[in-house]
């Protein structure tokens, strides 16, 4: 490991070096590639150069453990004590910042958001899950805009599409993948039972024109009459797009936009990012059967998380954590959430290095 991080300091140095020289800012692109560069590796430098000033102030102390001076020997025992205390945390925090890092952590992401069991109360809280992770963009200055939506007459969502930009948007919103289950008594409920519902949610990296190339043959594009709400000029042109992606049969509606160009062009984005998402999924079925199986592998099938309205709890089922927060969680107050999902799956990902 440390072999490893000497080089990853060797490199951070001359990308230093590379970054004071006067003519590096004639060439934007250029520095821009080595800022982001430098930038990456600043963290771990930081904690290795904090590991080797600790270890060297561990040695110091240890030889000053001979002296002759009582009271400095005492002082350098307290001050052992407290290294002895810091090391292993900061060795441990090396060996997460090692783990290879997903590709996709910097990407931007397509939020789909679909009514599970539960008619019309599984469509309120789909509408109230989206509030949540709108609102939860905002706290990270994110960008929203909502692609595609399917109304219910009750206020909520059938299906909501919408896409997230912002720094490293999918490494913070990519465990949110998989069915959301709400307990709760619903307004329309006169004998105050609590209902059970379900909600899928999935977070795709936004896929690049380099990411998936999409073959002008493999697609069907068809134009209709919007019939959405969105007043009296949406439902006069012909301005919804269909795709369909002949090879494997996806099909994405939008109809949102008065222009048929930018429902082509938000249908075309939601497209490469179900793609990408598939061959993502593959990728990762493939490396699941090349090893054991995990216990908690945050499948989209399983049930993630509850969201129980009269206990005030919020319960995420892959790490065994509940919360009593869930006010200020639909608030979009979801850091403990994705920090703790984060710690975990960096702990399993340890794990499986030390196989």
């Amino acid at each position: 490991m440390f072999g490893k991080l000497e080089e990853i300091e060797e490199k951070y140095v001359l990308l230093e070096q590379e970054l004071a020289e006067p003519d590096i800012f004639n060439d934007q692109e250029r520095y821009k590639k080595v800022s982001k560069a430098h930038a990456d590796l600043s963290e771990v430098v930081e904690a290795f150069r904090r590991y080797k000033q600790l270890s060297q102030e561990l040695d110091d102390n240890r030889e000053m453990l001979n002296d002759a001076d009582p009271e400095i020997r005492e002082m350098a025992k307290a001050e052992i004590d407290d290294l002895e205390g810091e090391l292993p945390e900061i060795e441990e925090q090396l060996k997460v910042l090692l783990l290879p890092k997903d590709p996709m952590d910097e990407k931007n992401i397509i939020l789909e958001i679909r009514a599970g069991t539960g008619g019309d109360e599984a469509a309120l809280f789909a509408a109230d899950l989206y509030r949540m992770y709108t609102r939860y963009a905002e706290i990270n200055h994110w960008k929203v805009e909502e692609m595609s939506a399917n109304h219910t007459g009750s206020g909520g969502y059938k299906e909501v599409i919408a896409s997230i930009s912002g720094d490293k948007v999918y490494s913070k919103l990519k465990y949110e993948s998989g069915t959301h289950r709400v307990q709760r008594v619903p307004a329309t409920e006169s004998q105050g039972r609590i209902h059970t519902s379900a909600v899928t949610v999935a977070i795709m990296p936004e896929a690049e024109e380099v990411d998936i190339d999409l073959r002008p043959e493999d697609l069907r594009v068809d134009v209709f009459r919007s019939s959405g709400p969105g007043g009296q000029s949406v439902n006069t042109t012909d301005s919804a797009i269909r795709v369909t992606h002949i090879p494997s049969g996806m099909i994405v509606i939008c109809q949102d936009e008065k222009s048929q160009h930018k429902n082509k062009a938000k249908a075309l984005k939601v497209l490469r990012s179900r793609l990408l998402q598939i061959e993502q999924d593959k990728a990762k079925a493939e490396q699941e059967a090349n090893r054991r199986s995990q216990v908690g592998s945050g499948d989209r099938s399983e049930r993630i998380r509850t969201y129980n309205y009269p206990q005030g709890r919020v319960s995420d089922h892959r790490i065994n954590l509940t919360l009593h927060q869930l006010p200020q969680i639909m608030e979009g107050e979801l850091q403990d959430l994705t920090d703790a999902l984060i710690s975990y799956f960096q702990a399993e990902a340890l794990k499986r290095q030390g196989d």
